[in-house]
């Protein structure tokens, strides 16, 4: 396939001062850069736009592909391949040879999108990364997953990992005890320094990610507990201490005179401890269960009540 004008390439005409192509390329760059598009196509914009940028950018090689094109005595890139030199005139010097260095021409993700707006304003950041790559790297992250319980997660634990050993024999390993502070939720991720894969500056560090199961009637939201505790009629209508669970244990609440159904209790202080220390609430939702089945007296007493008129508990309804 043909090779498309430098020019149309960045958007600018053939007499467009230096700093419009820069401009330009930094528009091309932050619209096609892999770190921000992952469309197939984006790649390869991004790599076009960028020989276009090395050719422009620099005053010799411009004037010879505004004489011969593409295809002039020697070509645009008659020098060292994918090298740029320094563009006369106080333009920025790009170390192309780092962006399309390795096979294929595909390393231009050596350098990221940062790194690139970084040099075309002049800064220094690209070459301390890239002095940076240089130096040795510690290994990779690794990470792991666990599973506790709702009660474990809530109140801290130590979880056992079983770690194998890279080149050691099979079925050996490191045993390792890790402390999972009070509080950790559905997909907490926890640092153990140290104890990802190997590297020549040292380890990189192993992340636990966390999963917690369900509880029978507990359930979370946040730094606060809610759970669903079922009283009679007459508790409801009388007042009565009902014996509630928390996550501390069971404790006695006090139900007023006149509760209705889905009324929430608060008990302060008896929720999950945050990342201050500081614990939440936990709600207690009444549920009001009338009896499935009445004795003789009971019914007798029920109707006596119905007889005696009290309130209509529908008298207030919207619909009315």
């Amino acid at each position: 396939m043909a090779k498309r004008d430098y020019y149309d390439v960045l958007g600018v005409s053939r007499g467009a001062k230096s700093d419009e192509i820069r401009s330009a390329y930094r528009r091309q760059a932050r619209k096609y850069h892999p770190d921000v598009n992952k469309a197939p196509e984006a790649a390869e914009k991004f790599r076009e736009a960028t020989e276009a940028y090395e050719v422009l950018s620099d005053p010799q090689k411009r004037a010879t592909y505004d004489q011969f094109g593409h295809a002039g005595p020697g070509g645009p890139f008659a020098g060292a391949p994918g090298r740029a030199a320094a563009p006369r005139g106080g333009g920025v010097h790009i170390d192309f040879g780092e962006l399309f260095g390795g096979m294929g021409g595909s390393g231009f993700m050596n350098m990221g999108l940062d790194e690139i707006l970084d040099a075309l304003r002049g800064g220094r950041a690209g070459k301390r990364a890239r002095a940076a790559r240089a130096q040795p790297q510690r290994g990779s992250d690794a990470e792991t997953h666990v599973m506790l319980d709702f009660l474990e997660a809530v109140r801290g634990t130590t979880a056992r990992l079983r770690l194998s050993v890279p080149g050691g024999a099979e079925g050996r390993g490191e045993t390792l005890d890790v402390r999972i502070p009070p509080g950790v939720k559905e997909g907490s991720r926890i640092r153990v320094r140290g104890k990802g894969q190997p590297g020549p500056a040292g380890p990189g560090d192993l992340y636990l990610v966390v999963h917690v199961r369900p509880h029978p009637y507990f359930r979370r939201e946040g730094d606060d507990i809610h759970v669903t505790v079922p009283i009679g009629l007459a508790e409801a209508a009388l007042g009565a201490k009902v014996e509630v669970p928390t996550i501390d244990g069971m404790t006695m609440v006090t139900v007023p005179p006149g509760t209705r159904s889905s009324r929430k209790l608060r008990l302060r202080g008896r929720g999950v401890a945050g990342a201050g220390g500081q614990r939440g609430d936990q709600y207690v939702a009444i549920e009001i269960v009338p009896p499935a089945a009445l004795s003789d007296r009971q019914r007798q007493l029920l109707e006596d009540f119905a007889r005696s008129g009290p309130p209509d508990p529908r008298a207030e309804v919207p619909w009315k």
